[in-house]
């Protein structure tokens, strides 16, 4: 039986007869060899009525056009369908040996400080929040020029902001929002935000306009952030060139930055922006933090709402801050995670910061063949470090699933976010042309057949209990961040991961390691991260200019 997009590969078929020729059951004989079916002769002249009027069907049903932030009515739930267990419960903090900042002469010696250091100084009111932003912009607006990016300034929301948090602390009683109280950020293009472009990295939507605030900016509003700048990511979120260019690594500007969060990673890692918020639906978070040294947080599926993002996969879409530690990024998914009823896919979870939590005890996974060989050679350090904090190392092996290939998923909703987009013949005007981009995959989308993307969605249930079995007693994993599939794997199956940087190539560039944890195990995860950063000096090595 001929699935629905099989169909529609007809459908593509019939409309190059338009002229007036008519298509047979040759021609859908040729459309089923290219899925991979044989049907005989009988088959196909039975057949033919019903896929001719299911041309019809379809012409009735894209002549109903559809928003990208449309969702499909099914929803992907990531937690197996296993009772829940009870979280575990965290060891008792042990005292916090930071000292407090003192305002240096030059703001801009604060342009790597840490979030609680920010905030320590706009609450003793050594610095003003106006200051801090102005100080921000500044050096954004001076370091784009070599970066690449920004996309949008955002001066004049950002300074009626940074006012509005200092009256607050200055109003007596003091009206503090929180640690990110009048700490600026950066957006990653692809989220809405009212009175500004929202471009998606694309031409075909530089002058885009979306008039609401994405559900993470008004959370961070409410948070007290002040956004300064709407940054680059590679057009509709793949790779670091977009419309104006390519995104530059701080570290070596003569490469790219990677992507697809390219702007958030660059800027972050600069020193432009204490944090950001990028998105992930396979490597997006991961690949730009790896090349630019962030210490950023994939969160779990479904813990932040997606409402004014850019939808690209429903089923993988996750956004996430990439910051410059793991503490944080715990203070802003501390702010912007939780339930969201414009966002189907969302639920709350328990989540708690613990800045000074020790590891000792804890059992830490290691991939089977995540550290051999000479690749694996240089994150085995982490490996003993975190046997120095007293935790254990549990070999472990994971599923085995062909999770490349159930990347169709992934292919056949994006396809599906932009149909009409690709039927248009917009992705003529994507800058990239070449076979891994957007415009190609857009376009082979189309032959996925609905019954093998169904398939691929039952596999990833087996691929979710089982993976879910396999990490069961571990408090998280560590790996390196592109080995033993741990990324593929976990994009479907929807599990956090922290990744921060853990060492650096003979050119100064950094590489990192990966820390996934149990799903909604985002405490423990930053928990863990955070004992390891304190230990070690990694993620405070900063480029510069």
């Amino acid at each position: 039986m001929l699935s629905t997009l099989l169909l529609s590969l007809f459908t593509s078929a019939a409309l190059q007869y338009s002229d007036g020729e008519e298509f047979g059951p040759f021609e859908i004989g040729i459309a089923a060899e290219v899925l991979g079916l044989e049907f005989t002769e009988s088959e196909l002249e039975l057949m033919f009525s019903d896929v001719a009027e299911r041309l019809a069907e379809f012409e009735r049903l894209r002549a109903i056009p559809l928003e990208n932030g449309v969702w499909p009515a099914l929803v992907f739930q990531p937690r197996p369908s296993a009772p829940l267990r009870p979280a575990r419960k965290l060891p008792k903090p042990i005292p916090a040996a930071a000292a407090p900042l003192v305002r240096p002469d030059d703001l801009e010696e604060l342009a790597f400080a840490s979030i609680d250091e920010l905030s320590q100084l706009l609450l003793t009111r050594q610095v003003s929040c106006l200051e801090l932003t102005e100080m921000f912009l500044a050096r954004l607006e001076r370091l784009d020029e070599k970066l690449l990016c920004v996309i949008t300034l955002t001066p004049e929301r950002a300074l009626e902001q940074a006012r509005a948090r200092d009256r607050e602390l200055d109003a007596t009683p003091r009206q503090w929002r929180g640690p990110l109280h009048g700490i600026p950020w950066v957006a990653k293009d692809l989220l809405a935000v009212k009175g500004y472009p929202t471009t998606w990295g694309a031409r075909p939507y530089e002058h885009q306009t979306l008039e609401f605030d994405a559900a993470v900016v008004e959370r961070l509003d409410e948070a007290g952030a002040v956004l300064i700048a709407k940054t680059t990511l590679g057009a509709l979120a793949w790779g670091d060139v977009w419309f104006g260019g390519t995104t530059r690594n701080p570290w070596n500007l003569e490469e790219g930055s990677s992507g697809s969060s390219a702007g958030p990673a660059a800027a972050v890692a600069a020193g432009c922006a204490p944090f950001a918020i990028g998105s992930e639906t396979l490597g997006s978070i991961v690949s730009p933090s790896d090349r630019c040294g962030n210490s950023s947080l994939r969160p779990s599926f479904g813990r932040v709402s997606r409402h004014g993002a850019m939808a690209l996969a429903w089923s993988m879409d996750k956004l996430g801050p990439l910051c410059r530690s793991a503490l944080d990024a715990g203070r802003v998914f501390e702010a912007i995670a939780g339930r969201d009823v414009r966002d189907p896919a969302t639920r709350d979870a328990a989540f708690s910061v613990n800045a000074t939590s020790g590891i000792e005890g804890w059992k830490i996974g290691v991939p089977r063949g995540a550290f051999e060989g000479t690749r694996g050679e240089p994150f085995r350090t982490v490996l003993a470090e975190l046997e120095g904090l007293g935790a254990e190392l549990v070999p472990l092996k994971l599923p085995d699933y062909p999770v490349a290939e159930m990347m169709i998923i992934l292919t056949a909703e994006a396809g599906a976010a932009f149909d009409d987009f690709t039927r248009a013949d917009r992705d003529d005007e994507l800058v990239r042309q070449v076979r891994q981009a957007w415009p190609n995959v857009l376009r082979h989308a189309k032959l996925i057949p609905a019954v093998d993307y169904i398939r691929a969605n039952r596999l990833r249930t087996l691929l979710i209990a089982e993976f879910d079995a396999a990490i069961e007693g571990l408090h998280a994993l560590v790996h390196p961040s592109f080995s033993a599939n741990v990324l593929e794997t976990t994009n479907l199956t929807g599990h956090p991961t922290l990744v921060a940087p853990c060492g650096f190539n003979e050119d100064g560039t950094p590489y990192s390691i990966s820390f996934t944890g149990q799903l909604d195990g985002e405490t423990h995860l930053i928990a863990l991260a955070a004992a390891w950063q304190d230990a070690t000096e990694y993620h405070r090595r900063h480029p510069s200019f």
